[in-house]
């Protein structure tokens, strides 16, 4: 990384830069993209199938779409996104997807310079964020093409990869392997520092006596802080800035700090790195794990088999169904807890057409028809026919103890149950961990009394800019606000960079750089 090598990352140095992205995943991707110059147009050769939609944008096909009004385009839009950006630009890269459609985008791609905003993206891995950490031979939820990032079409890149189904689904291996290639192709390398952790966010204070730094001494002078780095050479920076810290891994273990000093910061580190915990007795225990990880290193190991006792596996989502998907295709038993009875609408299973995830409706098949009571009932009578004889469901049970001696307690109502495993795995979501900003950022959250959850505490944004309703200059975007799918993450990076360019235009900042292809080319 150029940054490293002219040591303008050290803490002797100050580098300033108008936005800072935390977070390399598809979302950080996207708008690394989009403050690169490259702006999205009305393609005038296309139709879009929504009239009313169509109309406004030929009303200003001369203006990109970031240029544009976007509550104005937004309005009367639906889709499976509560962001009205994100169904926006959902809309227009993939028209009328719900429907099972698969219409053309809308829109044309040109690389203008003069738009490019400097930016600096900081992730703990190569660009593609979690999806390097998932297990490389299952589906994703979405269509391949829903995971696609702007200029660049999936098939494309994966043609040699397909697998022959119908329905274009891909694995978390391919997926990774396009972000990586995708930052590649669009020449957004010079954007990105790898392997770099963030530790502290914070905004330099205005008061004098709060802007005294652990580094030096701060003075505000003429709406301007003061700062004395290391070689006693003063810096001015504006008030209000914010200060990102953390520190590169590079050559092994070899930690080189860095201070970057940013007027935007954009939360873009998804909802992945802490897993949710059921906060019982014993979940501490060495056979107790919170990750499929976890499962899939056991069976390769040989530690798993199908002579070892029973797998515990708790939740109702996509990830415990994963699990028991592992499990059953190595012949392992299961014993799967959840809270929710079977026929609960709010299953995740109720959402996904059988034709495009039969595997998961497999799961959800075992879920129903073998249950512990069914199973207690056929202990007397002759197996239904079809059965899977190594998998119990525990519909309505939660998990009571993990034991030192490997058993688990499990309950029902009034009714206890003990069982001895191999190991348990409890798989019930994640939670963001923003440890690096005050009180963990969960005064930013809808309701700032609780911590912040994807589903049901999100950071709270102002719908068309994705700014923090409760800090000016900080932006979030992706599953912090809701966006739990690559499909509809992409319309926080139009709002975001929407918002940017129009503050920067109207501050006269908008200059180019000099730097990539030539401007106003077609992408």
């Amino acid at each position: 990384m150029p940054l490293l090598e002219e040591s303008s990352l050290s803490r002797d140095h100050l580098l300033t830069v108008p936005v800072v992205i935390i977070g390399n995943g598809p979302s950080g991707i996207c708008l690394s993209y989009l403050l690169s110059g490259y702006r999205p147009y009305l393609d005038t050769g296309v139709v879009h199938p929504n009239p009313v939609l169509f109309r406004k944008l030929q009303d200003t096909k001369h203006l990109a779409i970031t240029d544009q009004d976007l509550q104005y385009l937004s309005e009367g839009l639906e889709g499976r996104s509560s962001n009205p950006v994100a169904v926006l630009f959902d809309t227009l890269l993939h028209p009328n997807a719900d429907f099972g459609y698969e219409f053309p985008p809308v829109l044309q791609w040109r690389q203008e310079n003069q738009y490019h905003v400097p930016h600096l993206v900081l992730g703990r891995a190569a660009p593609g964020g979690a999806w390097h950490a998932m297990e490389g031979s299952m589906l994703t939820i979405s269509l391949g093409i829903w995971m696609e990032l702007p200029g660049v079409n999936y098939r494309d890149l994966t043609a040699g990869n397909r697998r022959g189904v119908a329905n274009d689904r891909a694995t978390p291996e391919e997926i990774s392997s396009y972000y990586k290639n995708y930052v590649k192709l669009m020449g957004l390398q010079k954007n990105f520092l790898d392997n770099a952790y963030v530790t502290s966010v914070q905004r330099l204070h205005r008061d004098h006596e709060d802007a005294v730094e652990s580094e030096g001494r701060g003075d505000a002078v003429d709406g301007k802080k003061e700062i004395e780095v290391k070689d006693g050479s003063p810096a001015m920076l504006p008030q209000g800035i914010w200060e990102v810290r953390g520190y590169q891994q590079v050559q092994g273990d070899a930690h080189v700090p860095f201070s970057i000093f940013a007027e935007n910061v954009v939360l873009a580190t998804g909802a992945s790195d802490a897993p949710a915990r059921l906060l019982v007795e014993g979940e501490d225990f060495p056979f107790v794990f919170h990750s499929i990880a976890d499962l899939g290193m056991a069976v390769s190991k040989g530690t798993l088999d199908q002579n070892s006792d029973p797998v515990l596996i708790v939740g109702a989502g996509l990830s415990a169904a994963d699990a028991a998907l592992c499990a059953y295709n190595n012949n392992i038993s299961i014993l799967h807890v959840f809270r929710k009875r079977v026929d609960d609408p709010g299953l995740i299973f109720k959402q996904l057409p059988k034709t495009l995830y039969p595997e998961y409706h497999k799961v959800y098949h075992l879920m129903c028809s073998q249950t512990h009571s069914a199973a207690a009932t056929e202990a007397t009578t002759a197996p239904a026919s079809g059965r899977f004889q190594d998998y119990t469901s525990f519909p309505e049970h939660c998990v009571v103890s993990f034991q030192p001696d490997m058993k688990c307690v499990l309950r029902s109502g009034t009714n206890s149950t003990v069982f001895k495993v191999s190991m348990a795995l409890v798989l019930i979501g994640t939670h963001p961990n923003l440890f690096f900003l005050k009180d963990h950022g969960q005064y930013l959250a809808l309701d700032p009394s609780k911590p912040i959850s994807c589903k049901h505490n999100p950071i709270e944004i102002h719908p068309y800019t994705f700014e923090c309703t409760k800090e000016a200059n900080l932006f979030a975007m992706g599953p912090l606000v809701g966006d739990n799918f690559v499909r509809f993450l992409k319309g926080g990076a139009l709002g975001i960079a929407s918002c940017l360019m129009k503050r920067l235009k109207k501050k006269g900042e908008l200059i180019a750089d000099g730097g990539g292809g030539g401007g106003g080319g077609l992408v």
